[in-house]
């Protein structure tokens, strides 16, 4: 299955437990937590190219499935990772603390983040 296009988070949920957890202020929680964001996969066989844009933020990460790749995560730490396909659907990777499954069935891309026993779901819609 491809993963390739634009997609609109249409919903969320934990999102501000699970980024008080990873440490950010209460004030950039309060900012981030109703921004509109968009992100647009890239997918050339197995190399992929993802690009978040959550208002004036903009978080770029390029892997190549099953290779180590320096990879940023939600506050802006750079992490060594290596990303691997779960089946035909499924992107998963650990981020330092946090574990990352980004998820297609047809329209929709699912990712959910964990750290410990804290989940962040963010659905998103092909647009």
């Amino acid at each position: 299955m491809s993963f390739n296009g634009k997609f609109e988070l249409q919903s969320h949920e934990n999102f501000e437990p699970f980024m008080k957890a990873l440490g950010l202020s209460d004030e950039l929680i309060e900012k981030g937590k109703d921004l509109k964001s968009i992100s647009e996969i890239v997918q050339n066989g197995k190399k992929f190219k993802v690009t978040v844009t959550t208002g004036s933020k903009v978080l770029t990460n390029e892997f190549t499935i099953g290779e180590e790749a320096e990879l940023e995560t939600p506050t802006g730490e750079k992490v060594k990772a290596v990303v691997q396909m779960d089946g035909d659907n499924k992107l998963v990777t650990n981020l330092s603390k946090i574990k990352s499954v980004t998820e297609i069935k047809g329209d929709i891309v699912t990712n959910t983040m964990t750290m410990g026993d804290i989940s962040y779901t963010r659905i998103s819609k092909r647009i």
